[in-house]
């Protein structure tokens, strides 16, 4: 239950005494009874960056070679364009061997691109709306050539602009003993629903406070003039001599309205209450025709534009901040995969890219987020409608387009009260403070303890985030030259670093055993493309 504590001295608002976390310390009790429950925690992270050239313009080369099939490799893929780099890590229970492989994979990418270079911020520069973007290609085969279409559909329906900005999304689950320590000894399709509606309350409870993330990390309070082109907008945006927006208190454009949003999906209702019902909204929305993406057509001049024209071509194009996943079986969908086996993991998606981090993100971030998501697993996470869940928007928003103003406050759900950021903030961490002190006795040292103390401080000094940081630099360099800068400091860096887990011979066996992979795949369909689309649209 949420409980709110408000006393008002003299209507002095800055006098109040808050509470409006959760009450968690039972819950905190029992864990700190139970540390083993936390021992096997696994993650995994995902990176995307655009490959650009020393201009900082976009390449336009092809997905290089030494990096094999986009369609069918392990670690490193393409998302909607084919200079979008995307970098995926094993599932790992050790935080530091996990950014070391991704590390390895930007390493050997350094040195295998030519003169390009990976964009280290979250919004690309230099690229004009409307310019010719080259979709991700996959090859010949018909699941190849469905991702490619997929791809043309976003671009008819959002604009090739916004599909190029980039973020990292951090993959969590909890072990098994803390479902058993929580749940009792389950099995089988009790283990299913319980573990489901564990992982809905994390869901809840990010939807409720994950502002926190765009306070902490966010890395975009700034864009370039072609975001802007025919999106009028009534921000108070300034502008400096090179041409960069901003706003001098955001913290993450990049979740706003302007950045990688989809305001047609609003008012499909889907919740985060029941697995099945979860599930019934994603279907349902997939088959609900679209009159606004009718208007594109489904094909001109012998061209196909999209899978479909309803709301959703495919599950994946629907925005959330955090999804409940399951990884799936050849041919399945990614809730028939949750239908199957309920949730396994949690994918948080609102990580802006680091930009202080060659490879986007660093311990702190994943240490963090461990603890942020315990949080989120234990305190209390009443049911949400879709309106409420609409509610929570408000607070995402103000943080991410004024979260480090002074005075600015956040509210409960729908409710009229308001509290003052950073005391929330510091009442949050009083409780992440006691998750690190279990995390810490179970795997020695005090590395969750120190986050905790570092990050604290943001609440009352919020020069100390990652949006005041960057922001100081863009102001000086503009965007691109901020960019250019850490991006050829980058370059040179990962390009002169040893490879430490993996070896030159595993990216070459995985490029070979990729592309095996994609040509095994082409050879084995025996349908048109156009014969199998109707069957998958």
């Amino acid at each position: 239950m949420v409980t709110i504590t408000v006393m008002l001295i003299k209507n002095d608002f800055d006098r109040r005494e808050v509470n409006l976390i959760p009450d968690v310390s039972q819950a905190l009790a029992w864990l700190e009874k139970h540390p083993q429950a936390l021992k096997g925690i696994q993650r995994g992270l995902e990176r995307e960056t655009l490959r650009v050239n020393a201009d900082g313009t976009l390449a336009t080369t092809g997905h290089p070679e030494a990096l094999g099939s986009a369609l069918t490799h392990k670690w490193i893929t393409t998302d909607f364009a084919e200079a979008l780099l995307e970098f995926i890590t094993p599932v790992d229970g050790d935080i530091e061997h996990m950014l070391t492989f991704m590390r390895d994979l930007h390493r050997y990418t350094a040195r295998n691109m030519g003169d390009e270079r990976m964009w280290p911020l979250s919004m690309p520069c230099y690229i004009a709306e409307g310019q010719d973007i080259e979709l991700a290609q996959y090859g010949t085969s018909n699941t190849g050539r469905f991702k490619t279409l997929y791809r043309e559909g976003l671009k008819n329906r959002y604009g090739a602009l916004m599909q190029t900005i980039s973020g990292v999304h951090y993959n969590f689950s909890l072990p098994m003993a803390f479902w058993q320590a929580k749940c009792g000894d389950i099995a089988g399709a009790d283990a299913k629903e319980k573990i489901s509606a564990g992982y809905f309350r994390v869901i809840r409870n990010y939807y409720r406070f994950g502002w926190v993330i765009p306070y902490l990390f966010g890395a975009s309070p700034a864009i370039c003039s072609s975001f802007l082109q025919g999106k009028p907008t009534s921000l108070p945006f300034e502008k400096t001599e090179c041409g960069m927006y901003y706003l001098p208190y955001a913290t993450s454009l990049r979740l706003s309205d302007l950045g990688y949003t989809n305001k047609s999906q609003s008012n499909l209702g889907i919740t985060f209450n029941d697995l099945y019902e979860y599930v019934a909204g994603l279907k349902q929305a997939i088959k609900t025709p679209s009159e606004e993406y009718a208007k594109i057509g489904i094909e001109k001049d012998g061209k196909r534009l999209q899978i479909n024209s309803n709301v959703l071509q495919i599950e994946n194009e629907l925005y959330a901040p955090i999804r409940p996943k399951r990884v799936t079986r050849s041919g399945e969908s990614p809730s028939d995969a949750l239908l199957r086996g309920g949730i396994e993991y949690i994918e948080v998606r609102s990580l802006d890219i680091n930009p202080f981090s060659p490879i986007g993100v660093d311990e702190q971030q994943v240490r963090f987020l461990d603890l942020f998501m315990v949080w989120c697993a234990l305190a209390d996470a009443p049911e949400m409608s879709s309106s409420e869940l609409a509610c929570t928007r408000v607070n995402w928003n103000r943080v991410i387009l004024e979260g480090r103003k002074p005075g600015l406050t956040l509210g409960i759900g729908c409710e009229t009260a308001q509290f003052p950021l950073p005391q929330v903030g510091k009442d949050l961490f009083r409780d992440l403070k006691r998750v690190a002190q279990t995390l810490d006795s179970i795997n020695g040292g005090e590395a969750y303890q120190k986050v905790c103390d570092e990050l604290v401080a943001c609440f009352d000094n919020p020069d100390l985030t990652f949006s005041a940081r960057i922001l100081r630099s863009m102001i000086d360099t503009g965007i691109g030259g901020t960019g250019k800068a850490f991006a050829e400091a980058y370059r040179n860096l990962l390009r002169e670093e040893p490879l430490e887990i993996l070896r030159e011979e595993d990216f070459v066996a995985e490029r070979e055993a990729s592309e095996r992979r994609q040509q095994e795949m082409e050879a084995a369909d025996t349908e048109p493309f156009a014969v199998w689309l109707e069957k998958h649209a």
